[in-house]
C-alpha cells in the first residue's frame, strides 16, 4: 500500500482581528498566520478499493476515530473527487489540543496534501482548497504554509514576504479552550470602535510589520497586531493574562494569545534567549516549546521531501 510520512505544522496568529459577526453567523475576521515548527507526525497509506474506508489511529485514544478532522478531510476528498479507496491514517500527536495552535487544522491539511500526492489521477488543486475550506477555517492556510493573511472567516489566503525566521517560546497551560466558546464569549463592546477604524489599523499594522530589503538583508520592523480573543480569554483565565506579562518582562516582542487560546507564544531575539525564558518559566504547569517561525520556502521545501520518500509497502 503506498504511503507517506509527513509532518503537521502549528501556527500562531502574528494578529487577530474580530470585525463582527456576518449574515452567515461566522465572525469576519482579520488575522496573519504564521508556521512554526512545532508539528504533530502523520504516516498516511492509500490504495484502491471498491468501497472506501478511512480509519484513523491515534498515540492520543481519545482523538483516534472517524470524527477526528484528519479522517473527515479523507472523507470528504474521496467523495469530492469520486474516488473510491482504503485509506489508513495513524497521528502521532505533539501540538496540544485546544491551545489555538491549529493543530486539528494542521492535521487536515496535511493529510488533504498527502492524499493529493497519492490518488491517481491527482485530484484539481482548486478542489483541494474547496474542500480543506468546508471542513473549517484555517484549514486552507496550511496547504500553503509561511505567512499568510486571512480574510472573511480566516479561509481567503493570501501570501505575505516572508521575514528572517524568528525564535519563539510557546507555553501551553493544561486549560483547553474551545474557539466556539471563545466566540460565544466575545462582547459587542469590543467592537466600540468604528469597523472601518479597526479595518485600518489593522492593515497599516500589517504594512509596517513586512519584512524590507536593506543593505543586502531582510529587516522586518516591529508591528504587533494584537488579538481581540486576548479580552474575552483572559477574563476567564486571569492566569494566561500573568502569562503573558511574565514573557513580557523576559523579553519577547510581541507576546500573544495563540488564536483562541489557552497557548501563548513570545517572538525573542534569538535562540538564546528563548531557552533563557523557557528555564524562567519552568514553574508554569503545561508545556514548554522552543520553536522556529518556518518561512513558506522551507515549508515547500519539507513537503517535497517528505513525498519524495514515498514507500510501498
Amino acid at each position: 500500500m503506498p504511503r507517506v510520512t509527513v509532518q503537521a505544522l502549528a501556527k500562531v496568529n502574528l494578529g487577530l482581528r474580530i470585525l463582527g459577526r456576518r449574515p452567515d453567523q461566522y465572525h469576519e475576521l482579520r488575522t496573519v498566520f504564521q508556521t512554526i515548527s512545532l508539528a504533530d507526525r502523520i504516516e498516511v497509506e492509500c490504495r484502491r478499493a471498491t468501497a472506501s474506508r478511512v480509519a484513523l489511529t491515534c498515540s492520543r485514544a481519545e482523538l483516534a476515530g472517524p470524527g477526528n478532522l484528519a479522517a473527515r478531510a479523507a472523507k470528504r476528498l474521496l467523495a469530492a473527487t469520486g474516488r473510491r479507496a482504503r485509506v489508513r491514517i495513524h497521528l502521532e500527536k505533539r501540538i496540544p489540543v485546544g491551545a489555538g495552535l491549529g493543530g486539528g487544522s494542521s492535521d487536515a491539511g496535511a493529510v488533504l496534501l498527502a492524499l493529493w500526492f497519492l490518488l491517481r489521477p491527482r485530484p484539481d488543486w482548486e478542489l483541494l482548497w474547496r474542500v480543506a475550506a468546508g471542513l473549517g477555517s484555517d484549514v486552507p492556510f496550511f496547504l500553503l504554509g509561511g505567512r499568510a493573511l486571512g480574510l472573511g472567516r480566516g479561509e481567503e489566503i493570501y501570501p505575505l514576504a516572508d521575514g528572517p525566521a524568528r525564535w519563539m517560546l510557546v507555553i501551553a497551560p493544561p486549560i483547553p479552550i474551545s474557539t466556539a466558546e471563545a466566540y460565544r464569549r466575545w462582547s459587542a463592546d469590543l467592537t466600540r470602535g468604528r469597523r472601518e477604524d479597526k479595518i485600518g489599523g489593522f492593515w497599516s499594522t500589517v504594512c509596517a510589520s513586512e519584512p524590507e530589503f536593506e543593505g543586502g538583508e531582510f529587516q522586518e520592523r516591529s508591528g504587533a497586531l494584537g488579538n481581540d480573543f486576548e479580552r474575552v480569554v483572559f477574563q476567564s483565565h486571569p492566569s494566561l493574562r500573568k502569562i503573558k506579562a511574565r514573557l513580557e518582562r523576559l523579553g519577547a516582542r510581541p507576546a500573544l494569545l495563540c488564536g483562541s487560546g489557552s497557548a501563548l507564544f513570545g517572538v525573542f531575539a534569538n535562540r538564546r534567549e528563548a531557552i533563557r525564558a523557557r528555564h524562567s518559566l519552568a514553574d508554569e504547569p503545561g508545556q514548554c516549546f522552543v520553536v522556529h517561525t518556518v518561512q513558506r520556502s522551507r515549508y515547500r521545501a519539507l513537503w517535497r521531501q517528505w513525498l519524495k520518500a514515498k514507500r510501498r509497502k
